[in-house]
């Protein structure tokens, strides 16, 4: 006979789990003390809402489920927004939550909420475990589940009670998983459409981000010399330097690659779908589309192709390539003119010497300091368009950003991620000053752990995202400004390094030491968004006919 939470705990040990991130609380406490001998280390955080976001972040950057760990009622309720950045970003992500005594209980409805039900629609599977005997097969299930395509969240809660029960079960094999071959009818006719098009472009997305993905997908581009763009979760899949790459799908629409979008006959969508915000829009009569993925295409208003590819998507791309045929009709010729237009809009401000600096130049800077493998984790907010346009990713995975739920406060807790799976790269956490703010306290947390990461603060003392597109609209500024505390003396309170940017060329100076010496350093940046207008709004089509 074996202790239900001991039994739990070899389950999760049994799934390869290394970290479970989370804060305990007083249901949780039989689970705490049988992981107490166990190989997984719990990562205590300061807030159950960075606990998610660290285990979403590492089931993205490993295709395992991350796991983290809450009490009940408003334990369980902090995880929420997890649930749903992991659900919507397509990251595998396992949530435990504990619950009072469900067969019998002497605290009445004393922070009892249904945990369960109020996971159901942010969540692939949810479930109460009513009895020990029936823990392996429910952790089975919901690694299982939230591992595969298109993957998400999952969440198990444990009541109190039965963590204290007695079982007899044992923990279930984990069989090896062999992602479904596409229908090579489908691959015969996918290479049909390319071989008739005259110029087809591959567009790049979330879903294609995994190596044998990239590697497939740069021997289709240079064998065929087909030019490709990628969206914001796509970067890096295919090294961005490449000659072929149009840039990124910062915006949905009027921005310099969509003249290349709009002249396109036929798009090779590998691995977007609609839930990362659309890199452009379909319309009847308009240009073709192939959906290459692992599911079928959800229809939406703004996207319907025209032929669904399911199955591996590495290996429809791979059977892809190896089919196809370059064409003498096909003409790259404008392409071409849009990759030196967009490589010259996108740098004119790279060396702008202005205080507060501008964003480009802020990219620019950081990416001439961190090596190819190094990662950028972005929180949410108007730098991320800047990033997202203007820093090339050599690498898969090399830029973390969330342009599916678009949440702010998980820059921080997915930097702290990115560090604990990968000790030996550079990481650095770019977050605006609000987003900082909302997870600021797991600090502590990377100090504690004796982290090496990087965090600039880009500092406007505003919700900046939000005013640009107030602006936009033409209202009035209101209602989004605010100050800021010391952010210098707020680091050194958690015991990590404060820095202060006093001039554009301290910046460089100041980044350079900081990832070259060991410890947690935050960087308060003033930044200057005042040309955000000014650059963004591209008259598309008096463009287009100049090239």
């Amino acid at each position: 006979m074996t202790k239900a939470s001991d039994l739990f705990v070899q389950a999760l040990e049994n799934e390869g789990v290394e970290y479970i991130f989370g804060i305990p609380g007083e249901e949780n406490l039989d689970f705490l003390n049988s992981l107490k001998d166990s190989k997984i280390r719990l990562i205590l955080t300061r807030h159950e809402q960075g606990a998610g976001f660290m285990a979403a972040t590492y089931g993205r950057l490993t295709g395992k489920p991350g796991v983290c760990l809450s009490t009940l009622g408003p334990g369980a309720t902090n995880l929420v927004t997890p649930a749903a950045y992991a659900q919507l970003g397509a990251m595998p992500m396992l949530m435990l939550t504990g619950q009072k005594p469900i067969k019998k209980s002497k605290q009445g409805r004393f922070q009892i909420l249904d945990v369960v039900d109020m996971m159901r629609p942010l969540t692939k599977y949810t479930k109460q475990v009513v009895s020990a005997n029936n823990i392996p097969s429910i952790v089975r299930e919901a690694f299982r589940i939230s591992s595969e395509e298109r993957p998400g969240a999952a969440h198990i809660e444990l009541p109190e009670d039965v963590a204290a029960e007695m079982a007899d079960e044992t923990v279930f094999n984990v069989p090896e998983v062999r992602r479904p071959a596409p229908d090579p009818k489908a691959i015969k006719e996918a290479i049909q459409m390319i071989e008739a098009s005259k110029m087809p472009l591959i567009l790049i997305g979330a879903g294609a981000n995994r190596k044998r993905t990239g590697n497939a997908l740069l021997k289709l581009i240079e064998k065929t010399g087909i030019y490709f763009f990628d969206t914001q979760m796509g970067k890096g899949v295919v090294d961005n330097r490449h000659d072929q790459h149009l840039g990124t799908a910062a915006l949905s629409s009027n921005d310099y690659l969509h003249y290349a979008i709009d002249k396109a006959d036929l798009i090779i969508n590998v691995g977007h779908d609609v839930i990362e915000k659309p890199p452009f829009f379909m319309e009847h009569g308009g240009k073709k589309v192939i959906h290459i993925n692992f599911f079928s295409a959800e229809v939406d208003q703004v996207y319907f192709p025209d032929l669904d590819v399911l199955g591996d998507i590495a290996a429809s791309v791979w059977e892809i390539m190896e089919g196809v045929s370059k064409q003498k009709h096909w003409d790259f010729s404008f392409f071409k003119k849009v990759d030196e237009e967009v490589e010259s809009h996108i740098s004119k401000y790279f060396e702008d010497d202005r205080y507060p600096m501008l964003p480009q130049r802020i990219v620019n800077e950081i990416r001439k300091l961190m090596p190819s493998d190094g990662i950028v984790s972005l929180d949410n907010g108007v730098y991320k368009i800047w990033f997202a346009r203007n820093y090339k990713c050599y690498e898969p995975n090399t830029l973390l950003l969330d342009n599916a739920l678009a949440t702010m406060g998980a820059g921080l807790p997915a930097a702290l991620a990115a560090k604990l799976i990968h000790p030996n790269k550079k990481v650095i956490a770019v977050c605006g000053d609000g987003g900082f703010m909302m997870n600021s306290q797991e600090l502590e947390t990377a100090v504690r752990e004796k982290l090496h990461v990087v965090v600039i603060i880009l500092n406007d003392n505003a919700y900046g995202m939000i005013k640009w597109k107030q602006e936009g609209m033409g209202f009035d500024n209101f209602g989004l400004d605010y100050t800021n505390p010391d952010f210098v003396k707020y680091a050194e309170s958690y015991g990590a390094y404060g820095h202060r940017i006093e001039s554009d060329k301290d910046f460089s100076i100041t980044l350079q030491k900081c990832l070259n010496t060991e410890g947690v350093h935050v960087i308060d940046c003033p930044v200057d968004y005042s040309l955000n207008h000014a650059i963004l709004n591209v008259k598309i089509k008096e463009k287009a006919e100049a090239l």
